[in-house]
């Protein structure tokens, strides 16, 4: 019985995921079982059908451990408040030594000229991971909302179609979209070396994907970006950057030398991990900006 439980929760689920199940019609309906040996279509079965205590106690739980998650992390975000040294305190530092050592010895340890580089994937490259899964996870929340698996024929975009007409935006899509691309993957290859890098590059790299779908629709973009292809790239390049990163802070924890070294300051192959992470960047933030423009355009990638 139990396991018949387990087996019509998960098909009615599947159901609402694809809109084939209104849960709040179901839950406000009482059960009516239909004549044995009868399953007429449209009508819920013994075994297809959600209880509504069910419902009931999604419902009752799902806001309490919402509340209970908010509540700790409030907590947690005051204690780390509370140990702050006070304000205007005359014993507080006038001076983080930790700016210092960024500005003196940054050159030496990354190997980057731009020391910005050097502190956003060298000695803080975690925080740039979590602001990589942030721009992921955003676009999977846009995924969950917008994504159509129904597999219905996609109908034509007029406005498209006119776009794909105009010879003026097609001449200069064909002029510019080379142009931003080349010169997106410069500002990530040269990130290390002056004002540059993965988000900028990638911005400017989703941008000429976008307009290349403006000028010319999506199908030749479909060819190497759909959305098997992208799930590919975009975790690909996180697992890379998760994985040389750990292995890179171990290895400095534990005072052993790594493959990655800081080469020569100021050539294209130096810098250590910056510049693969670099690309590894460019590609999830360039894969996020044409994701969720190709998802609010036309629901799918």
């Amino acid at each position: 019985m139990k396991n018949g439980k387990k087996r019509s929760i998960k098909a009615f689920l599947r159901d609402w995921d694809a809109g084939r199940f209104d849960l709040d019609a179901a839950a406000a309906e009482p059960y009516s079982a239909a004549p044995e040996g009868e399953s007429a279509e449209g009508t819920a079965t013994p075994e297809e059908s959600l209880p509504r205590r069910d419902v009931k106690a999604y419902r009752a739980v799902y806001p309490l451990l919402a509340a209970m998650l908010g509540a700790i992390m409030i907590v947690f975000l005051f204690l780390a408040v509370l140990d702050l040294p006070a304000f205007g305190k005359a014993g507080n530092p006038s001076e983080n030594e930790v700016v210092r050592r960024y500005v003196e010895s940054g050159l030496s340890e990354t190997g980057a000229v731009n020391i910005v580089s050097g502190v956003i994937l060298d000695y803080r490259a975690f925080d740039t991971l979590g602001e990589s899964h942030v721009l992921f996870t955003g676009l999977a929340a846009v995924l969950i909302l917008l994504l159509e698996l129904d597999g219905k024929k996609e109908e034509p975009d007029l406005g498209l179609i006119r776009m794909k007409a105009d010879s003026i935006l097609g001449t200069a899509a064909r002029l510019l979209i080379p142009i931003i691309v080349l010169f997106g993957i410069y500002v990530i290859l040269n990130g290390h070396l002056g004002p540059g890098g993965g988000f900028s590059g990638g911005a400017i790299i989703g941008a000429g994907l976008i307009l290349y779908a403006e000028a010319f629709g999506y199908e030749g973009l479909e060819r190497f970006l759909n959305f098997r292809s992208f799930r590919i790239i975009c975790l690909a390049a996180l697992w890379f950057y998760s994985i040389s990163k750990c292995y890179s802070f171990f290895c400095g924890a534990n005072g052993l030398h790594t493959v990655f070294t800081t080469g020569t300051p100021g050539r294209i192959l130096s810098a250590g991990l910056i510049l693969p992470l670099n690309i590894a960047v460019g590609v999830v933030v360039a894969c996020t900006m044409y994701g969720l423009y190709s998802l609010f355009q036309r629901g799918r990638i």
